[in-house]
């Protein structure tokens, strides 16, 4: 699956509403370093939520979108989530393709793994390769200042290619 047309809204879910049918929900985030920014997320069955993490006003938050599907042009911004993580204090998350040299491609961040870095599929699988050339939600909450920048994380999730 080709995620690189995939946006990153990182904020706190405010409320949750039905949506159409019985199996969509809205979800209005309040968007983080953005004074009174609200963006509404829909969630069908096909949105991914990591690890199936039961969404509750509150909590932290990145919803990542697909830039090329087509949006309503209303207020407050209303996106098809496609895929959500929750997030701790000071977490950050990022989706990207990875190399060979755990580099992100622009040199937007480079992984150092340790021993300590959890490695899974989305389903919740050990990841027994190295986690080189694919896309990869990576979690840290630090990183250093060079360029690239570059992290210990604490959790990856590799996005297997469909067999």
């Amino acid at each position: 699956m080709d995620y690189s047309n995939y946006e990153k809204v990182v904020g706190i879910i405010e409320r949750i509403t039905h949506g159409n049918s019985c199996c969509t929900m809205v979800i209005s985030l309040k968007v983080e370093n953005k004074e009174n920014e609200t963006i509404n997320f829909i969630l069908t069955g096909d949105t991914t939520v990591i690890h199936n993490v039961r969404l509750r006003p509150g909590m932290r938050i990145a919803a990542f979108y697909d830039t090329s599907l087509p949006a309503p042009a209303i207020f407050p911004p209303q996106y098809q989530a496609e895929l959500i993580t929750a997030l701790r204090q000071n977490q950050e998350v990022m989706l990207a393709y990875f190399d060979e040299n755990l580099e992100a491609q622009g040199q937007s961040l480079k992984l150092n793994l340790s021993p300590m870095t959890n490695i899974s599929t989305i389903n919740g699988q050990r990841y027994a390769c190295a986690p080189i050339n694919m896309e990869l939600l990576v979690y840290y909450t630090a990183a250093t200042k060079s360029i690239p920048p570059q992290t210990t994380p604490q959790k990856i999730i590799v996005l297997c290619p469909y067999e």
